[in-house]
């Protein structure tokens, strides 16, 4: 395969011999630049990322009762890389979707975030990473590809979808399978990627950590858990019976229970909220009401805490679900991505989103990834606390609030 034209130097060229580079290790994350970043900015984007993680799960919430899992960070992080290249009623939509602040506070208070998700930690694995994959001879702008390194940590590498879209669809996904621990397997699926495609935008996103007061493992017990009201199953039920010197961040209101459950390391936690009703799950939960419980919740002493133990995992085409938040122009040829290679001659084609969360008595491991594929517009488009009954729950960056994974689990046993 030839190398990548002038319009990419500087960025990776790769040989089909092979799949590209060795995805980077944990330790070896670039670090973007964040300078320009303060504590008022960071929070500006965290309650971006919260806000469109709420409004993403009342979406789902529609679509059905079962399992709901994923990473609001990984989605949002893979479309505000697209949103840099885009332009006019394609970017005000996207704006409104994703609360998108100004550049000049998204792009360095992002990349603070993505620099403290990747700072090195003994207690427990936590990493992101964002990549562009780019047609080898298409003709993206210098000025957006080092914008989206600079700020997001994603390099670009160059492939050949005209010639060989499965064999790029395939390196792309041993990649992301790579970055999360082979949890993602197979993100993007055949028919999604042809000749047609010219840029694939990933986020991937890894956690693994271990309670800081783990449950007994003799304590597991297999009790019921209650789908409906009328209905229940079988699952194998968490326990534990903290000392009286333990206390956690609880709140019990009329309607609803909060616990937050802190991993090692003290900065991640996950927030379990569990209504009183079982079929309440679909309460209106926004990111403003979130805020006034957390702000409710005092240390206190709880004389047992079950949960049962669950593992899970998601895959969502979000090309309606986001079209239906208020983003319908970037999916057809109205987009205007022309910020990405100065004409209007991209939109995306799909955005693909899976997840996977594995909770038990020691820990929590979770990953996900998001994949955003853009074709050309001038071909024709392809169509391709006794938890007990369901909760919701997140995975959250203690220190600023910051939403990286959240669920709600309806079957425990999937």
């Amino acid at each position: 395969m030839d190398s990548c034209d002038d319009s990419l130097t500087g960025y990776y060229s790769t040989s089909y011999s092979h799949f590209p580079p060795i995805p980077l290790l944990p330790i070896q994350l670039p670090q973007a630049n964040d300078a320009g970043s303060i504590p008022q900015g960071v929070q500006e984007v965290v309650k971006a990322n919260n806000r469109f993680a709420l409004k993403l799960y009342s979406e789902l919430v529609k679509t059905g009762s079962g399992n709901i899992f994923f990473s609001p960070y990984s989605i949002f992080s893979a479309l505000a890389m697209t949103y840099e290249g885009a332009r006019g009623k394609t970017a005000e939509e996207m704006k409104t979707v994703f609360n998108f602040p100004e550049n000049s506070v998204l792009r360095p208070n992002f990349t603070a975030i993505y620099n403290r998700i990747n700072k090195v930690v003994r207690e427990y694995e936590l990493r992101t990473g964002n990549a562009l994959w780019v047609q080898k001879d298409y003709p993206f702008l210098e000025e957006y590809l080092e914008t989206v390194e600079k700020y997001y940590g994603g390099k670009a590498e160059a492939l050949d979808f005209i010639h060989e879209a499965e064999k790029s669809r395939e390196a792309i996904n041993v990649f992301i399978e790579e970055q999360t621990n082979h949890k993602i397997k197979d993100l993007i699926p055949p028919g999604v990627l042809d000749k047609l495609t010219r840029l694939v935008l990933t986020n991937a996103i890894y956690f693994k950590g271990d309670w800081k007061i783990a449950f007994n493992e003799s304590l597991i017990v297999e009790e019921d858990f209650w789908i409906t009201p009328n209905r229940s199953m079988k699952v194998q039920m968490m326990h534990m019976h903290p000392n009286e010197t333990i206390r956690f961040n609880f709140v019990d209101t009329r309607d609803l229970q909060i616990l937050e459950l802190p991993y090692k390391g003290g900065n991640f936690s996950m927030l379990i909220i569990l209504p009183e009703k079982i079929e309440a799950t679909e309460l209106s939960l926004t990111a403003e009401k979130l805020e006034e419980y957390r702000a409710q919740m005092k240390k206190e002493k709880l004389d047992e805490i079950c949960l049962p133990k669950f593992e899970i995992e998601t895959k969502y085409f979000m090309r309606g679900t986001l079209s239906s938040l208020g983003m319908p122009t970037a999916f057809t040829g109205e987009g205007d991505f022309s910020g990405m290679t100065g004409g209007r001659d991209l939109f995306i084609s799909q955005v693909i989103h899976q997840a996977y969360v594995k909770v038990d008595e020691k820990g929590t491991e979770a990953a996900a990834a998001t994949a955003v594929a853009m074709k050309l517009t001038a071909m024709p488009e392809t169509k391709v606390f006794r938890a007990d009954h369901p909760f919701i729950f997140m995975i959250q960056e203690k220190e600023t609030g910051a939403i990286l994974f959240m669920g709600k689990i309806s079957n425990p046993t999937g």
